[in-house]
């Protein structure tokens, strides 16, 4: 069974992050046994294990599942089933100022 689309972002980006650590590279200890020692993990690593037990625990509070969760644009699209273009779009083209239509 997958995690929720809301927490699986930060999922993710933790995984990836234990999977460069000198834990799993260098003593061949799986990510999960690297959990059990978080003080040992690189700052960034710990800090991506605190923002998925608050996405977990965010999940569990009734006031943040009244309010939202405030998940990223990326996981309300993937809730919805969406694909997020990644490009920027330039809403307004450019323009020669002399030449505007509007008057």
């Amino acid at each position: 069974m997958s995690p929720p689309a809301a927490c699986q972002e930060a999922r993710e980006e933790l995984v990836a992050c234990l999977l460069r650590t000198d834990c799993v590279l260098k003593s061949g200890q799986t990510p999960t046994e690297c959990l059990h020692h978080p003080s040992e993990l690189p700052l960034q690593c710990q800090h991506l294990i605190a923002r998925f037990a608050d996405c977990k625990k965010g999940m569990l509070d009734m006031r943040r599942r009244f309010r939202g969760n405030h998940l990223s644009e990326s996981a309300k699209a993937a809730a919805r089933g969406e694909i997020l273009n990644q490009g920027t779009v330039d809403i307004i083209p450019d323009r020669n100022p002399d030449q505007d239509t509007r008057r």
